[in-house]
């Protein structure tokens, strides 16, 4: 990890991980470049809301294209708390064209199944739709805790993590997944590290130690998604 910053009076800290352009994350006073996968750990609703909502209005501020897929609460619950925290995003959240909230299942499982080819070709479809429109950084969150559900095919989500990896180099978009300590055992966080460059854990990011580049991950835990394309047959 790289810092630079004087930490102890300005307390700013920018964490280099691409040649991209910089952004503030809105997550303390940590910058980064575009192009990041996170994964956010937290024990608590607060912990959970003051990465979502620090990284959300920083997005408002920069007129970023924003994505929040919530699981565990409601739309309207997302909609008051997100508006008490930052009032002047209030006509920001109201415009889907900035602003697209959804739940979980309409991301991941729409149609019952989650599978990570189908992932693929909708991150892209998302992708290329929202530059067509203007080009525009995108900030992508989501509340993992659907996974714990007995839903065909989840067994297969960390394939679909570490193949963001792919996707999400080189481009403006900065994805944090979001993983409730509570709801997952040690042993599934530690393979949710092995697929996320960098982490947030107690308001603190780090480059991951754990991280393993996604053609060795894929190679030794999930060889049918390692190709970098969908193939033509099942």
């Amino acid at each position: 990890m790289y810092i630079t910053g004087r930490y102890e009076k300005e307390r700013v800290m920018h964490i280099h991980t691409s040649n991209q352009q910089k952004l503030k994350l809105g997550i303390g006073e940590y910058t980064c470049n575009w192009g990041v996968h996170i994964c956010g750990l937290y024990e608590s609703e607060k912990e959970r809301d003051e990465i979502i909502f620090g990284f959300l209005k920083q997005g408002c501020i920069n007129n970023d294209l924003h994505f929040y897929c919530f699981e565990e609460r409601t739309k309207k619950n997302f909609h008051n708390d997100f508006v008490h925290f930052c009032p002047e995003c209030q006509e920001k959240i109201q415009n889907e064209d900035v602003f697209i909230i959804k739940p979980a299942r309409d991301l991941y499982y729409p149609n019952g199944t989650f599978d990570p080819w189908h992932m693929d070709d909708s991150l892209n479809s998302f992708y290329q739709q929202s530059q067509a429109k203007r080009k525009v950084n995108i900030r992508a969150t989501a509340e993992m805790t659907w996974a714990i559900k007995a839903i065909p095919g989840v067994e297969h989500l960390m394939a679909y993590e570490a193949r963001l990896n792919y996707f999400i180099p080189g481009k403006p978009w900065i994805s944090i997944c979001l993983y409730n300590l509570n709801k997952f055992s040690g042993k599934f966080i530690m393979k949710v590290l092995q697929v996320h460059p960098y982490s947030i854990n107690g308001g603190i990011i780090i480059q991951n130690p754990y991280y393993i580049h996604p053609d060795k991950w894929l190679a030794e835990n999930s060889p049918q998604f390692l190709t970098r394309k969908r193939n033509n047959h099942e």
